[in-house]
């Protein structure tokens, strides 16, 4: 990453997350001070400590040098425990900040977004590249700034004991900071690496955790493992890597202090003999310069840290940054509801990865308070038309209707608000079983739920529960079968009460029994609503008001049940193909 590019995202950091903490940042640089000074005077009382009390054996020094000694070290540990303290509770505020913007960025982002890129790598950007981030405020800003006052108090020290040892010592200070900028960018495309690494490890393991039925049926344990295993090694790899590239310049520092103490006690022992300094300086500087060898250290490797947070930064507010095309127009109002006609108007949508269009001017007029079916074989085109009515996506050509009112131009909390939907796929929350009704409205009345529940053939098992309605129905529903769930899903559907109701082959992976209950459910739920059905079963859809037949994203035929019987050949192909099945 180029110098500037680490500056810019640093000075973000700061105008948008550290600025409001200056104070306690000041306070922090106020106690960093205080261990500076703290560590150094530890470092002059040798002088005193040497020469009053083992040369002149002067009782007065032999109780004072232990008591400023005792003094300074305590010193130094308070101020060090609460400007640590502080810069902790810093760092994890800015990470808390940053979790809450990632949260409602991810919230609000749009659907493509969210299915071009896999779950893992969201998990590792929470995870991995925070934590950069609030090591950097936490440990780096109290790093540089203990280090430097120390280090700028230390020298300070040595040039007062002795200007010549001082300048000599000072001379390994520009290699240990070349070392630690050509380390600074191997850390940098290393930590690039640990992240794509994270993400991909969290993405098999949320995989395993989805798919545990399936592995466990089709006795892929092994295959899994062995799987998960290579991502397991390339993070563990990823992560040798970085730590080893980290830690380099440990031997180089190593090196460089030896190479710093034998020309000091060879330059000492001259400067001795000619009377220059005496052996209280000698210890007293010796002292200061192995304290400073410490924050030299840290200062050699700081731009490490650095460079990590402003690569986890880069990446976080790439993702924050990323504009959602399905979003506001300028001046939107809100949507207007009359009868609850939708229509289509020469619409079509291609998927960004797809080379095809999905649909292809699609014109269709769904009335109001009546029930539209669409089928066709997988890929016609059904879920498309769907997705494209909440603007889950936007087509590329066309327009959507509701009353006469472009879908686009009004806002999407009011479209939405007067939208539900029920899919194949039930969504449940690990939460009771009131609380996952009462998310499509969370102020209702537990009355209004009671009433939503019986219309939607719920309310019979969830008696049987054994808390009733307070009852935790597990990890989106696991304790319920596809029946229950699905009834809960159209009772929540029922609370809300929207005027459009969308129903995803709402009854495609369920028994007969199951299917029957869940039937009645859905026709409590359409009642006076403009409705749209996607099925596979005919059963299902063979009393709509329209039916739709799509192939390969044109509509080719609409009418009735029996009208597309009697005119349509491939609907009667797709009806009779499944009565025989």
């Amino acid at each position: 990453m180029p110098l500037n590019k680490i500056i810019f995202y640093l000075k973000r950091l700061y105008r948008n997350y550290t600025k409001k903490y200056l104070n306690k940042i000041f306070i922090a640089l106020a106690l960093s001070v205080v261990v500076a000074g703290s560590t150094s005077a530890t470092a002059y009382l040798l002088d005193p400590a040497i020469k009053k009390i083992f040369i002149d054996q002067d009782k007065t020094y032999a109780f004072l040098v232990p008591i400023l000694i005792i003094v300074a070290f305590t010193s130094k540990g308070i101020s060090l425990y609460f400007a640590r303290s502080l810069l902790i509770v810093v760092g994890h505020r800015i990470q808390q900040k940053f979790l809450n913007e990632m949260t409602d960025s991810l919230l609000l982002s749009d659907l493509e977004t969210i299915e071009t890129k896999h779950s893992g790598k969201f998990i590792a950007h929470f995870l991995y590249d925070v934590g950069l981030i609030q090591s950097l405020v936490s440990t780096g800003i109290l790093n540089i700034m203990k280090d430097s006052f120390t280090l700028v108090a230390l020298v300070s020290l040595m040039f007062y004991q002795n200007w010549k040892l001082a300048l000599f010592s000072l001379i390994m200070m520009p290699m240990a900071a070349f070392v630690a900028k050509s380390l600074g960018k191997r850390v940098g495309k290393a930590s690039v690496a640990c992240a794509e690494a994270m993400g991909n490890f969290s993405t098999i393991l949320t995989e395993i955790l989805k798919a545990t039925k399936i592995i466990k049926i089709y006795q892929k344990e092994k295959h899994e493992g062995e799987k998960t295993g290579i991502s397991i090694k390339d993070l563990s790899d990823n992560s040798i890597k970085m730590n080893k590239i980290m830690i380099r310049a440990a031997p180089v520092m190593e090196t460089l202090t030896g190479i710093m103490i034998a020309g000091f006690i060879y330059l000492s022992g001259f400067l001795i003999a000619k009377g220059e300094i005496g052996l209280n300086n000698f210890f007293s500087f010796l002292a200061a310069m192995m304290l400073a060898y410490q924050p030299i250290r840290s200062l050699a490797t700081i731009n490490m840290t650095v460079y990590q947070g402003a690569v986890g930064a880069e990446r976080i507010f790439g993702l924050m940054d990323k504009k959602n095309k399905i979003r506001n127009n300028e001046n939107c109002l809100d949507l207007k509801i009359t009868k609850s006609d939708l229509d289509f108007k020469n619409v079509s949508f291609q998927y960004g990865s797809g080379k095809v269009a999905a649909i292809k001017n699609i014109n269709l007029n769904m009335e109001g308070g009546k029930i539209t079916a669409l089928v066709g074989h997988s890929g016609a085109g059904k879920s498309t038309i769907l997705n494209l009515i909440p603007r889950f996506y936007d087509p590329q050509s066309g327009k959507i209707l509701i009353d006469n009112q472009n879908i686009k131009d009004v806002s999407l909390s009011s479209l939405r608000k007067n939208i539900s939907l029920v899919s194949q796929d039930v969504i449940l929350f690990d939460d009771t079983v009131e609380n996952n009704i009462k998310y499509a409205k969370l102020n209702a009345t537990k009355d209004e739920i009671i009433k939503a529940c019986k219309l939607a053939a719920a309310d019979e098992f969830i008696e049987n529960l054994p808390l009733k309605y307070n009852t935790l129905i597990g990890e989106n529903g696991i304790r319920l079968s596809g029946g229950e769930k699905q009834r809960l899903s159209i009772a929540r559907a029922i609370l809300k009460n929207s005027p459009i109701v969308l129903l995803d082959e709402a009854t495609s992976s369920l028994d007969s029994e199951s299917e029957a209950k869940v039937q009645n459910a859905i026709f409590n739920l359409t009642q006076n609503r403009t409705t749209l059905v996607i099925a596979h079963r005919f059963s299902t859809i063979n009393k709509a008001d329209k039916i739709v037949l799509l192939n390969q994203g044109n509509v080719i035929a609409t009418g009735t049940h029996d009208e597309l019987l009697k005119n349509s050949k491939e609907y009667k192909n797709l009806y009779q193909k499944q009565i025989v099945n």
